[in-house]
């Protein structure tokens, strides 16, 4: 059971409950100030004072005054006007952490509501029923308006969820979950909608995923190595204790224990012409080890996120004051999921060399040209790079960072907008293609591997092509690899090549 006070969550627990392998509860010190951040807003109320997002229009429509008795039907206006996303959905995982986050933010108690709104749901997430958000529409200022309008629209009893492994009517699904529709109140909807949760949910998902890839990149990279009889030397302590970046001596560490104990290494230590490999193999622990930089940075920064009241305007319950502010501008996270955009497409790039000197007749070793046994009758694993480039060329142009780019809106009233859900998105996408290019090249250094028997590979490296080779048998001869590189990836995506000596 995870208390939620606001407190700031690990990827894992995000994670954990987003997955349904741990339940999340409001914390007793969170639910008092969240009371007391009510009483501020009822107080507002009844004296009538004039406060942005309590009894005033929203954005460029702040000026408009709106009577007491009109003020919950302004909250559902609010809701189903901003609903207005399109496209694919968000799966089930990224919409639950989402759910989770925004509750969690709530927890804080600067945003003026009721208990019973993280209660709804937190049910929700416990009871399946998972809102139907489309995943664009989001310009990342004031927030993640329309993803999380849609989130909000089935705490009211509207519009689509996912229950029971099919859409369904929200108020069907709420019935059959035992549950009541919630009846916003003043400030409420406003409180539900501005912020960060979509933007910073993808990206914790993804983040967790990418810091998995880092590792198997790792693996994937000594499997290449050993298939192409390269040497360990560069990646001696060493050298790493004189360049102390942590990423790449830990990567070096990995690789270490990957190929301890290789049989491939000692048949070539003495009489071995080659002084350097290339920098696809040598300069792994460098340019891996940036990318897990990268990775712990955007980790920091999202995790400082889900702790954060990032709606507005902020409810100071010490002061009695609303203070309108900026908190939900996407800036912080935006830069680092661009940044991990950059950085994975950099390890994109390597996998991809990797996989060309495996089968390029011209620089694999002396193995057969595109890994087939029978080279010019057959193709072995000639179209499977190519797959791999096309996947690189994708993520290259979705590197291009999307924080750079402004377009205003509102009425000009949000005049700088973040672009972090693009940023998010984006960087989901070239993980999905980094999986694929990932279990292309495991594929390619495993079938390299059947060229060196019977001379075994360093223990890890042994480990990783066991768990290939249960999954997909050696090309003896051509047939579609397509369901084999699939089988590969979603092993990835499961997790088990992750444990292969994990540093």
């Amino acid at each position: 059971m995870l208390s939620l006070e606001g407190q700031p969550l690990r990827l894992e627990d995000v994670v954990a409950v987003a997955s349904g392998n741990v339940r999340a509860k409001l914390g007793a010190d969170a639910r008092e100030r969240m009371v007391e951040s009510r009483r501020v807003i009822d107080h507002i109320i009844a004296n009538n004072t004039v406060v942005y997002g309590v009894n005033t229009g929203f954005g460029k429509l702040s000026d408009v005054h709106v009577p007491q008795a009109h003020l919950p039907e302004l909250q559902n206006n609010l809701v189903r006007s901003h609903a207005a996303g399109v496209g694919p959905p968000l799966s089930e995982i990224e919409t639950r952490a989402m759910m989770l986050l925004r509750a969690n933010v709530l927890a804080l108690g600067y945003s003026g509501c009721r208990p019973i709104i993280v209660e709804m749901l937190l049910t929700m997430i416990e009871r399946g029923v998972t809102p139907y958000i489309p995943e664009l529409g989001s310009v990342g200022a004031s927030g993640d308006l329309a993803p999380l309008a849609h989130l909000a629209l089935a705490m009211i009893g509207e519009g689509e969820v996912l229950f029971q492994n099919k859409k369904t009517l929200t108020d069907e699904a709420l019935r059959l979950a035992g549950l009541e529709p919630i009846h916003l109140q003043a400030k409420e909807g406003l409180a539900l909608l501005n912020g960060t949760q979509a933007m910073c949910a993808v990206g914790a998902v993804a983040l967790f995923r990418a810091e998995r890839l880092c590792r198997v990149a790792d693996v994937a990279g000594a499997t290449s190595l050993e298939a192409l009889r390269g040497t360990p030397a560069a990646f001696d302590e060493r050298i790493h204790r004189v360049r102390p970046h942590p990423g790449q001596a830990a990567v070096a560490a990995h690789l270490r224990a990957l190929l301890n104990n290789s049989e491939i290494r000692k048949s070539h230590l003495e009489n071995d012409p080659r002084v350097q490999d290339a920098y696809s193999l040598r300069c792994i622990p460098q340019v891996h080890g940036a990318v897990r930089t990268a990775l712990d940075h955007a980790r920091k920064v999202v995790e400082i996120e889900t702790g954060s009241a990032t709606d507005n305007p902020l409810v100071f319950t010490d002061t009695g004051e609303v203070i309108s502010g900026g908190n939900f501008h996407g800036a912080p996270l935006a830069h680092v999921f661009d940044y991990c955009a950059i950085a994975l497409t950099d390890l994109a790039g390597m996998s991809e060399r990797r996989i060309d000197r495996l089968v390029n007749p011209d620089l694999n070793e002396g193995l057969p040209a595109f890994l087939s046994p029978h080279p010019g009758m057959e193709c072995g694993f000639m179209i499977p790079h190519v797959v791999a480039v096309s996947l690189l060329n994708e993520c290259k142009i979705l590197a291009h960072p999307a924080s750079v780019d402004n377009v205003p809106t509102s009425g000009g009233k949000e005049d700088h907008v973040s672009m972090g859900m693009t940023a998010a998105l984006k960087m989901r996408t070239i993980i999905n293609h980094l999986e694929q290019i990932l279990a292309i090249e495991l594929m390619a250094g495993a079938q390299g591997l059947e060229f060196r028997k019977p001379l075994r590979p360093g223990d890890g490296v042994l480990r990783a092509y066991e768990i290939v080779r249960s999954l997909t048998r050696p090309v003896v001869k051509d047939r579609s690899l397509s369901q084999d590189m699939e089988r590969i990836a979603k092993a990835i995506r499961r997790g088990d090549l992750d444990p292969v000596e994990k540093v």
